[in-house]
């Protein structure tokens, strides 16, 4: 009868984590394009500085619209006065009702042509759309523009987000405010994340899901769209079954354990999770107060009698 060694399982406290990798994003990031063609009278982007929100980035020649404006205006001034004398003449039937609501009528639409004129107006003032740190230029003063024209870019690099996706097998421990760690690419200090938002759904190409994090610690020295190294530390599990490496058997299709009862070799399907460097977590298969072989498993055969020399 063989001689074997064994291990009786008992229930350990074993942390869990990930390393994963993760995308730097500013909190908010944009092109800058005008909403209407014309020519450059007036260009402010300058390249690498933070302005706050409205702050004037361009404008447009606008020459053309004021002209509009001012014509309008005057027929504005004349068509009131022309309806304040219908209204008079209403009172002592002097005219129709139908002359008057005409006169009305074009008095209104005086005034909404004045209102488009003054959109327009607005439209050529190029504004920065929140407090963030412009980019490159892209145009020049004088340069003709259209809404397809980038004039800079604009970022919120005070405050900035980390982008990452994270296996399916971990998606039930994780929640909103769960904090993260993370380190970029020649810096070697170690950052901070709170998680604030996940993706709705499982990327089905990958089984991950897309996990979105809000930086605590940012000091400056982190830039968008590097890349960064995420570690998330799970809650310890207190009632973890834990046994040596080399208990497990590598299959085919499966991963078993041989298991001592009564003398006798059973042959138990398991599955695994984290490791350590000389034992591995049973996230099933196995129960506390179970024994299983640890040396001699190549030339053990299934229901064959095996006795113990010695258990850890």
């Amino acid at each position: 009868m063989p001689k074997v060694e064994a291990f009786r399982i008992i229930t350990s406290s074993v942390s869990d984590h990930i390393e994963i990798p993760g995308s730097i994003l500013a909190n908010e990031a944009t092109e800058i394009h005008p909403e209407i063609s014309g020519r450059l009278t007036y260009l402010n982007a300058i390249e690498g500085k933070t302005v706050a929100k409205g702050t004037l980035l361009a404008k447009i020649y606008d020459g053309d619209l004021r002209a509009q404006l001012l014509k309008l205006e005057t027929q504005l001034k004349v068509q009131e006065q022309t309806a304040g004398r219908y209204e008079e003449l209403l009172k002592i039937q002097g005219v129709s009702r139908q002359e008057y609501d005409l006169i009305k009528l074009d008095l209104n639409n005086i005034r909404a042509d004045i209102d488009v004129v003054k959109s327009n107006i607005v439209r050529t003032e190029i504004r920065a759309p929140f407090t963030g740190t412009l980019g490159l230029r892209m145009v020049s003063p004088g340069a003709y523009v259209s809404p397809a024209s980038i004039i800079t870019s604009i970022r919120q690099n005070n405050q900035l987000k980390i982008d990452f996706t994270v296996p399916e097998k971990y998606i039930s421990q994780l929640h909103d405010g769960l904090t993260v760690n993370f380190t970029s690419e020649g810096n070697p200090k170690t950052y901070e994340a709170k998680i604030i938002a996940t993706e709705s759904g499982v990327d089905e190409s990958n089984r991950s899901l897309q996990v979105r994090a809000l930086v605590q610690n940012n000091d400056g020295n982190l830039l968008p769209g590097r890349f960064a190294k995420v570690v998330i530390n799970f809650t310890p599990d207190t009632n973890a079954i834990m046994i040596p490496s080399q208990a497990v058997i590598p299959m085919a299709r499966n991963k078993q354990v041989a298991v001592y009862r009564g003398g006798i070799v059973k042959f138990t399907e398991v599955e695994t999770g984290v490791r350590d460097s000389s034992n591995v977590e049973i996230v099933s298969g196995l129960n506390p107060g179970d024994t299983v072989i640890t040396t001699g498993l190549m030339s053990l055969k299934p229901d064959a009698k095996v006795e113990l020399s010695k258990v850890h």
